[in-house]
């Protein structure tokens, strides 16, 4: 029998414990989430970064040319490819993915086919590892559909109409879910799920709101919202995220799980996220608001209590705070003016 204290013994020793001496292929690795995981292991670990480079964020990291580093162009499709890049791999995270309103509404063929056919792939290839330890397949809190108020992981999904592109991101990939899932039981390989909730953060490109707002915003340009900004979202920092996808990586009871993470703290609506990113950077910017086009997600705050009962993750990193920090960071890639740079973080 095992008494509380030992566990709570057992969990201090797995949130010690380094991942390191590992050979880690990550999926999607040049991107904004990936990047970010992948100089949180690179000191310690050998990283396979597979990636097709339409968005690269690791470009702009310090650790981009790291000796510990392979960087394979490839597109996620490419099932030969993809698994003569994986030999070996020990750790799989696959964040390879199309997403993105507008770039999913205008590619909703490509988008199931990267996210759910490049997901079996994926998944195929890595069934022929010989020394395979976690295998951690990102998600989307999409698969709640328009509201979602502490949702949980065993909470029901809503796909959505059939014929509104918006939502074939959500379903391809709560059908890879369903696929990793049933490796876990039908091919006893430990994979996992993580479903993240609005994440931003230093280094996210693409179509984010708070990456457009802070970028338009630190140069004076209109906040343009799409509807009449009452849509609620929870804010998640990436370095919280970073930090639950290292605790799924360690703790041995997050294998066959599926796992929301995010920061329920960190809820406003998105005309309140507007007005906070005009205080964070001091702007002049007006915001505009102007008709919204597309099926859109009304409410979505997560319950993270599976994950902090299963996994000890509770995110830590506020709004303000958050915003501050990816603020400086745009800024210091917006704007080449060392002295300006230095009178905005004195600020």
């Amino acid at each position: 029998m095992v008494t509380g204290s030992c566990k709570r013994r057992m969990n201090k020793y797995w949130d010690k414990k380094m991942i390191e001496g590992k050979k880690i292929f990550v999926t999607g690795g040049a991107g904004f989430i990936g990047s970010t995981i992948v100089g949180r292991l690179v000191e310690n670990n050998e990283i396979i970064i597979y990636d097709n480079l339409a968005r690269d964020s690791l470009k702009d990291t310090i650790y981009r040319d790291h000796r510990n580093i392979k960087l394979v162009q490839g597109d996620i499709l490419d099932y030969d490819k993809l698994a003569r890049s994986m030999k070996g791999a020990e750790i799989i995270i696959h964040l390879a993915a199309i997403a993105g309103i507008d770039t999913v509404i205008r590619s909703p063929i490509t988008t199931m086919k990267v996210n759910l056919l490049g997901t079996v792939n994926l998944l195929e290839a890595a069934s022929s590892q010989d020394n395979l330890e976690r295998v951690i397949d990102f998600s989307t809190s999409e698969v709640f559909g328009a509201y979602a108020f502490r949702s949980e992981e065993n909470d029901t999904t809503a796909l959505g109409a059939v014929g509104n592109a918006r939502w074939t991101y959500a379903v391809s990939k709560l059908a890879a879910e369903h696929l990793a899932y049933s490796y876990y039981t039908e091919k006893k390989m430990p994979t996992l799920s993580i479903r993240p909730f609005n994440i931003y953060g230093p280094g996210q490109t693409g179509e984010g709101a708070i990456h457009h707002f802070i970028a338009n915003a630190l140069q004076n340009h209109d906040l343009v919202i799409r509807g009449d900004g009452d849509q609620i979202r929870s804010w998640c920092y990436i370095d919280d995220l970073v930090d639950g996808v290292m605790l799924c990586l360690k703790k041995p009871k997050a294998i066959g799980q599926c796992f929301n993470i995010g920061n329920p703290r960190g809820t406003t609506t998105i005309h309140g996220l507007a007005l906070a990113i005009v205080r964070a950077t001091y702007s002049k910017s007006k915001i505009v608001y102007v008709p919204k086009d597309y099926a859109d997600v009304e409410l979505r705050i997560p319950s993270i209590e599976k994950a902090k009962k299963l996994l000890g993750f509770e995110a830590k990193i506020g709004l303000e705070e958050g915003l501050r920090r990816t603020a400086t960071w745009y800024y210091g890639k917006i704007f080449s003016d060392k002295t300006h740079k230095a009178e905005y973080i004195a600020r």
